[in-house]
């Protein structure tokens, strides 16, 4: 019996899985904080050649420049159908440099699966690496195949500042866009919370702390007061959470503080949870009227919902999953952010969570199971195979 076309990827996908798992380690080894502009631009330049290594040159290419922040790649690879994928991931970690070298992979498996542990290879070195291995297996597979664009950018962990403006655009010229961030439990991510984060700043008025106290008016004092009436304007019932978690200011232990700073970080479920946060903050006050509050509202991501141009984005996803023999897709909501809420704030078909299956984002010990590399693998080469054409009933179909 001749071996269906699912069967034959995803044997394949197996047969070089240790491959795929080299090059996953390759790129992990070379740590790219968000902050480390030379090991960013390091890192990117490692994953081009990865990618050309792989599916040789791309017809397209553009290298945005960050700035401040990682650049933004984008590589194009056409395809002979006449539809068009994008497949974004970060090349950015949260990791400083340096933590490489003190890294311990897991020795004895808990629950009796091998765990492959390194800075950013769950969130999201393996997902990048799965990406442009299943552009090359669907090739290998000889079915028709859309255009591909590829989107690499290195600031999403602290918004993506400057990437916005390009996964956006690029967005908007494709009929599907897939996020390779990790999955969740292995089940694709179909809505995130949005996210902000506010700076809040106190300015009181300096004073010596021993000989006139009472002239002073602490910032820090007042601050303490604000981040703990900004906490119980938290809502989890709701889907809203707020965590303060950067606090800077003062001048010295005998000064009374004239200023002080916190990073609050807010995660909401719904645009009208947004707005509610935004009137309650603006309503506190802190007890010593000589101190001035002011408040960055910092809004960052729009929460992201399986709107009505993802649903067959999903079907689809699921029909691949089934056809490879998997026994479900599961989708799941989840707290955290990412490039996906763009999109789908601009109601175009998008799935998230494509990549890892593993856990411990941001979390020393982040692992994913190498097992689940070939399957992964082959569900996005699968969903490419299927996508040749524009998407059936999208925002962007013809």
């Amino acid at each position: 019996m001749t071996a269906s076309p699912a069967a034959v990827l995803t044997a394949r996908a197996q047969e070089v899985s240790s491959e795929i798992v080299a090059d996953i380690l390759r790129l992990v080894r070379h740590e790219t904080n968000s902050y480390d502009l030379p090991g960013l631009a390091g890192g990117l330049d490692l994953l081009r050649e990865l990618t050309v290594h792989r599916l040789g040159r791309p017809d397209r290419e553009q290298r945005h420049p960050g700035g401040e922040c990682g650049d933004t790649l984008t590589l194009t690879y056409t395809g002979a159908g006449a539809g068009h994928v994008a497949l974004i991931g970060h090349y950015d970690t949260v990791w400083p440099a340096g933590a490489l070298a003190g890294w311990e992979q897991p020795t004895t498996p808990d629950d009796g699966r091998v765990k492959l542990s390194g800075p950013g290879v769950f969130d999201m070195k393996a997902g990048l690496i799965q990406g442009i291995w299943a552009l090359k297996l669907a090739r290998e597979s000889g079915a028709p195949l859309p255009t591909v664009t590829f989107l690499f950018n290195g600031d999403e962990e602290i918004g993506s500042l400057s990437s916005r403006p390009v996964i956006e655009e690029v967005a908007q010229q494709v009929d599907a866009t897939l996020v390779l961030e990790p999955t969740a439990h292995g089940a694709v991510k179909t809505a995130r919370k949005g996210s902000g984060i506010f700076q809040v700043t106190a300015i009181g008025v300096e004073a010596h702390a021993g000989l006139a106290p009472q002239d002073g008016a602490s910032a820090i004092t007042a601050l303490s007061e604000f981040v703990i009436a900004a906490a119980a304007v938290a809502a989890p019932d709701q889907g809203t959470t707020i965590n303060t978690g950067l606090i800077t200011g003062g001048s010295a232990t005998n000064v009374v503080a004239g200023q002080a700073t916190a990073s609050i970080d807010i995660r909401i479920s719904s645009e009208a949870e947004q707005v509610r946060v935004d009137r309650e903050m603006d309503a506190i006050r802190v007890s010593d009227p000589r101190v001035r509050i002011e408040i960055d509202h910092a809004w960052n991501r729009p929460p992201m919902t399986l709107g009505a141009a993802s649903a067959p984005l999903l079907d689809l996803a699921r029909e691949v999953a089934r056809e490879q023999g998997r026994p479900g897709l599961p989708d799941a909501a989840v707290g955290g952010a990412s490039d996906a809420n763009f999109v789908a704030a601009l109601g175009l078909p998008v799935l998230c969570g494509m990549g890892a299956v593993g856990d411990g984002a941001h979390a020393q010990g982040e692992f994913i199971y190498p097992d689940t590399v070939p399957a992964q693998t082959a569900l996005v080469a699968g969903l490419l195979g299927r996508l040749a054409a524009p998407l059936r009933g999208s925002a962007t179909a013809s």
